[in-house]
């Protein structure tokens, strides 16, 4: 029994390693760079992940391709332009501002101004019907026609 209970433990302890990726750098500001890049740049198959956190294969490879390029002596602007061309904008967590992001900023808070611009025209008409339904006086003019129709019926 302990045997097999020992052999199971290993089984299983062999399906949790993971692989740790190892990068040289030759100085510490590639090493840096790297890693704000990775910090930065978001994962295309997770999209709630960046790219030093996620463990999707396209990923692994967006880091290996960056890892080069910071080797190759790019700057950052080149690299994140490099990913930007192939991903879009979506490739980064703080997009910059352009008419389709700001439209996805203030659009909410539109919806929620009408909105609320709607409702408040409505409860305002509806009271004013309201207050017209309740009016119960009648106007001299209205008295006399009920007198008139009154005494015709009488007769």
């Amino acid at each position: 029994m302990k045997k097999i209970f020992v052999l199971m433990t290993l089984m299983l302890s062999f399906s949790v390693a993971a692989v740790i990726d190892v990068y040289d750098f030759e100085t510490a500001e590639q090493e840096a760079l790297f890693r704000t890049l990775t910090a930065e740049l978001r994962c295309p198959k997770c999209q709630n992940n960046n790219l030093a956190d996620s463990n999707a294969s396209i990923a692994k490879d967006m880091r290996q391709k960056t890892y080069n390029m910071v080797i190759e002596g790019k700057n950052e602007d080149e690299i994140v332009t490099y990913w930007i061309d192939r991903f879009g904008n979506f490739v980064l967590y703080k997009p910059p501002v352009t008419l389709g992001t700001a439209i996805l900023w203030v659009g909410p808070g539109l919806f929620v101004l009408f909105g609320g611009i709607i409702i408040v025209r409505n409860s305002r008409r509806k009271s004013r019907i309201a207050t017209d339904d309740n009016d119960d006086e009648l106007t001299s003019a209205e008295k006399n026609r009920l007198a008139k129709i009154l005494k015709d019926s009488e007769k």
